[in-house]
């Protein structure tokens, strides 16, 4: 792996785009202070330039070299989650350039829990702008096979850090603007935060909080049309698939999976480990039609039942 982190950093530094692993879900990364490569990631993914991206820092990073206001709540959530599944969103520092920001004032950072991330990041010394490495709008990768599926060879380089151990994207807590408010749920839930803030942490009133990775009406989804379907519903709709001769997959919770689909077992963590695979692995088959069963409406599954509304939206 260390001649393919040195690759890594050579083409890192000259302008090029590599994928790398985090514990969240594979990045497609590029150097953060350099807006022609930030340009290379936005125009493989598609993504439209007014939506910000994650700038990846190691450890030993200094906050206040990327943000230009850090408040105390920042730099305790930051002792207590990094490395690991949680973004901070700050007031920009003057080096960070807006081409990683969307344009706006803003700046998103975190400290990956991934070795082969953390490898690259010291080796690199700087900071990588890394979205999930998957056209825009689709399924993040959770495997290096995932994103050569996506990219092909129109990414010199993926790392190959085998599956990712969260397997979907980071919670996202914005400090920009006083109290902190969580933007998007992921594996750190408001309970953890609450207990190292002191208080539960706001959600965004609309139109209120600055753009953020992940928040689109319809995104990390299928190509496949899907719905979701509670528990006691499923088995009617998928009769009227079934009776208007349409192929359906099913994704379920449970132990056994369907003749016509997965099962992911009924724990969030596990769960969520498993989504964006199963995801892919249900598109591929050529279903006409995806029923998701609902998961519990529960804190522990909010970040799982965000990621399955936009699947389906």
């Amino acid at each position: 792996m260390t001649d393919a982190i040195d690759r890594a950093v050579e083409l890192l530094r000259a302008g090029q785009v590599v994928a790398l692993p985090t514990e969240t879900v594979y990045g497609l990364g590029a150097d953060a202070l350099n807006p022609t490569a930030v340009a290379r990631i936005f125009a493989l993914k598609g993504r439209p330039t007014d939506h910000p991206l994650i700038i990846h820092l190691s450890p030993e990073a200094e906050l206040d070299d990327w943000a230009a206001d850090v408040p105390p709540a920042a730099r305790a959530l930051a002792a207590a989650f990094w490395p690991g599944p949680l973004t901070l969103i700050l007031t920009r520092g003057p080096r960070v350039p807006k081409a990683v920001t969307g344009g706006q004032e803003t700046v998103a950072l975190r400290v990956p829990d991934h070795p082969v991330a953390l490898a690259l990041l010291r080796a690199f010394g700087s900071g990588i702008a890394a979205p999930s490495a998957n056209r825009y709008g689709h399924i993040s990768p959770t495997t290096a096979a995932h994103v050569r599926a996506e990219f092909g060879d129109a990414v010199p380089l993926i790392l190959d850090g085998g599956p990712c151990r969260v397997g979907i994207e980071s919670t996202i807590v914005d400090l920009s603007r006083g109290a902190p408010v969580v933007l998007r749920p992921g594996a750190i839930t408001e309970s953890e935060l609450r207990r190292v803030l002191g208080a539960t942490p706001d959600r965004p009133a609309h139109g209120a909080a600055p753009r953020a990775p992940g928040l689109v009406k319809r995104h990390y989804a299928p190509r496949t049309p899907a719905e979701l379907v509670d528990s006691a519903t499923l088995p009617a709709r998928l009769a009227e698939f079934t009776r208007a001769g349409h192929r359906v997959g099913l994704l379920v919770l449970g132990s056994a999976p369907p003749s016509d689909g997965i099962a992911l077992p009924p724990d969030p963590a596990a769960y969520s480990r498993g989504l964006y695979a199963a995801l892919r692995e249900l598109d591929r088959r050529g279903y006409a039609r995806l029923l998701i069963e609902t998961p519990p409406a529960e804190e522990s599954w909010r970040a799982v039942n965000d990621r399955l509304r936009r699947a389906v939206a």
